[in-house]
């Protein structure tokens, strides 16, 4: 009868339509009452887009008609909406549950501000707001209902849900559920007796970070039936990954703050000693920063993350106790000041990067005693399954920090997910130096196998160096023909070029305390046919060897007015102080550049800015029109979103390529020669929109160029 009224809601019996013209019948007065409405309808009215994200209208669809549904989707893919939106059609209410109080805080500020009723219930709150947000509930006055999973085994609660009409159990962070992935959480397990309760009803697991293993178990433990299940890809187009020798790590990660002034960070540290000492270095150099870690009180912590959302400060120094599902999109830069112990957990930490789809970079901090520090805590571990995984996957973190080919690459193979275009241009491998290793290559192997593939690497580095050692004298291998040829690297180069043909695949380490070296069937083959292989130049190898070396620039991108975004951002910070909300809860961003790039100078075209709907259009619409008008007319610019409506253009361009269609040099880099010319013709007192002529570029990328240049203030 549940599943039944589920079809009813979305207007029939037969199986959803998961292209663009899902209709739907809504409940309870949120359009009309039972009125028919498209799901494009609905996500612009509430949410304030126009298309859906990859995979987001499938899953909705399956939602919609009553499955059981698992989704792993990147962080910053749109998750959240996979049941966000079906909750606005669907009887009843939706109970989502969700790891943290911070988490649930912020989507559902999020929510109310896009005009969704959507409460929270946990034991922060004081007891007379929860009895409000219960009556409220029951009352059928909310779509969305955010829990702590701690809740769920409470037996008054248990009654309480028993009288509310759930269409929809949505399970956030799904992979806490599961012992095998890398934040398990043994209150997640007390979702069985929510599966118990509601039988009948739907659930939708979601997880940002599940190998195959943690999938299985997923939809074990909630024992869902017949899912639906949804692997949207891994890949996060606009990070770019790198890692760094941990030498001087403070004075580049001063620098690199100090090159992105207004954007947000968070470095990560493994001790709260550290976190803390970290935060206060870059206070006194002069950065903003708090410190975040468990040994806190609940009310430092607490107010130490409102600030970082709120902007106050621009960096938080956290340990892994910060950030599982933080919702604050324009983190610009993530940083990993140590090696973490998994590519699950740095795969989602490093994720809380550019939520918003805009360009960020994630740093990680790579030295050689990080895999001894991670032995140390292995060593402690009790024998067993669970001991073998943690090694497998500090294994695989290490070859990652020493992979030689496209660090992109490596974490998709991971996940089981294909790599696209290699090499990518947004990591430091595809982006920065190599070295042709080949000879350096088949040197290291013949002494792994003229030693017998017994040995680690400090061992073969001592052969291939001519150590005179005891162990080299009385195993004989100064009579080899491999001792003594290598004099142009030392021993930590020639361990890391070890760990990257572990990473190629050409070389194997053994698991255990002593883990030895052995040549693949992929290395046999490789020495056989004298193939050719790059590795990357590390520290370690720049103070002893001089190499031809190759690398390639990140392309800028003009895209957008900076000067109107800067009005724009002061503005948006302004109105989130006197709303007391975080200023992404506002506009993130990416809606801002877009204003800033198209000067929509109407509601209608207002409207059009993804991010905006009904909702934000009357809060906000008026103020921020106002400033992008006077903006406008100051400057001689013209509506492009009215413009590119009188040219036939139904939406807004989202792609390089797409904008290229009509704007033939958008996103290309300035030439030296070009800047020159710049300069001169608005020396010669030319226009903004008369420079745009002159050059084929459109007007907010002259005037961005011009300010970054200092010749504009």
């Amino acid at each position: 009868a549940h599943r039944a009224g589920i079809r009813q809601a979305r207007g029939g019996n037969g199986p959803i339509n998961s292209g663009p013209h899902l209709e739907w019948v809504v409940y309870n007065g949120l359009v009309n009452n039972a009125s028919t409405v498209s799901a494009h309808d609905l996500l612009k009215r509430y949410f304030g887009y126009d298309d859906f994200r990859p995979l987001q209208a499938e899953i909705v669809g399956a939602v919609m008609d009553g499955q059981d549904t698992v989704v792993l989707m990147p962080t910053g893919g749109g998750k959240s909406l996979c049941y966000q939106l079906p909750a606005l059609a669907l009887p009843g209410v939706t109970l989502v549950v969700s790891p943290l109080i911070a988490l649930m805080k912020d989507q559902v500020d999020a929510l109310k501000r896009n005009g969704v009723p959507a409460e929270f219930l946990n034991s922060a709150q004081p007891r007379e707001e929860q009895v409000r947000v219960q009556r409220e509930a029951f009352s059928g006055d909310l779509k969305l209902l955010y829990v702590a999973p701690e809740r769920i085994v409470r037996p008054g609660f248990q009654q309480f849900l028993n009288s509310l009409e759930i269409s929809l159990v949505a399970v956030d962070e799904a992979h806490c559920i599961s012992e095998w992935g890398h934040e398990f959480r043994p209150d997640y397990r007390n979702l069985r007796v929510l599966r118990q309760l509601k039988q009948d009803t739907p659930f939708v697991a979601l997880t940002a970070t599940a190998t195959a293993q943690v999938r299985e178990d997923i939809e074990a433990q909630l024992d869902l039936r017949d899912p639906a299940r949804f692997v949207a890809s891994f890949d996060r187009p606009n990070l770019r990954y790198s890692v760094l020798p941990s030498e001087d790590r403070y004075d580049v990660l001063v620098g690199m703050l100090r090159d992105q002034p207004h954007g947000s960070a968070i470095v990560y540290r493994s001790s709260q000693r550290g976190t803390e000492a970290l935060a206060a270095d870059l206070v006194e150099d002069g950065i903003p920063a708090v410190a975040y870690h468990a040994g806190l009180s609940r009310e430092t912590r607490a107010a130490n993350q409102e600030r970082f959302v709120r902007d106050e400060v621009r960096v938080i120094v956290g340990t892994v106790a910060f950030g599982m599902g933080i919702d604050k999109p324009d983190v610009r830069l993530v940083v990993h000041y140590e090696m973490p112990s998994s590519i699950e957990r740095y795969y989602q930490e490093s994720g809380r990067a550019g939520r918003d789809g805009l360009e960020s970079e994630c740093v990680l901090f790579y030295g050689r005693g990080e895999r001894e520090r991670h032995n140390y805590h292995l060593e402690r571990m009790e024998p067993g399954p669970a001991r073998d995984s943690a090694v497998a996957k500090l294994a695989a973190m290490n070859s990652y920090c020493h992979a030689p080919t496209c660090r992109r690459a490596v974490i998709l193979r991971y996940f089981g997910d294909k790599p696209g275009q290699i090499p990518c241009g947004a990591c430091d491998v595809c982006m920065g130096e190599t070295f042709d290793a080949t000879v350096i290559a088949q040197k290291v192997m013949s002494a792994v196998v003229r030693t017998g593939e017994r040995f680690g690497a400090s061992y073969v580095s001592q052969v291939l160096r001519g150590a005179k050692t005891r162990q080299t004298e009385e195993r004989g291998h100064r009579d080899l023909s491999v001792y003594g040829i290598v004099d142009d690297f030392t021993d930590s180069g020639l361990r890391d070029v070890m760990s990257s043909l572990v990473s190629a695949g050409l070389l194997a380490r053994s698991d255990g305390e002593y883990p030895t070296l052995s040549v693949t069937i992929k290395g046999r083959e490789f020495l056989r046919n004298r193939e050719r292989i790059d590795l990357p130049l590390f520290e370690s190898m720049k103070s002893t060897r001089k190499v031809a070396s190759r690398s390639a620039g990140k392309e800028e991108h003009d895209d957008y007015d900076a000067a109107l975004f800067d009005e724009l951002r002061s503005l948006r910070t302004r109105i989130a102080g006197e709303s007391g909300v975080p200023p992404y809860i506002v506009f993130g961003d990416a809606p801002l550049r877009e204003m800033a790039r198209y000067y929509p100078q109407s509601e209608g075209s207002f409207l059009k800015i993804n991010g905006v709907g009904r909702k934000k259009l009357e809060d906000f619409g008026p103020t921020f029109l106002e400033v992008i008008r006077d903006y406008a007319e100051t400057n001689g610019l013209e509506d492009q979103i009215l413009t590119m409506a009188e040219s036939g253009q139904r939406s807004l361009v989202y792609t390089v390529e797409k904008k290229r269609q009509t704007h033939p040099r958008a996103y290309e880099k300035w030439s030296i020669e070009e800047e020159e010319r710049l300069n001169h013709l608005h020396g010669e007192g030319l226009s903004i929109q008369e420079i745009a002529e002159q050059l084929g570029r459109q007007p907010g990328a002259v005037r961005s160029r011009l300010l970054r240049l200092g010749i504009l203030q």
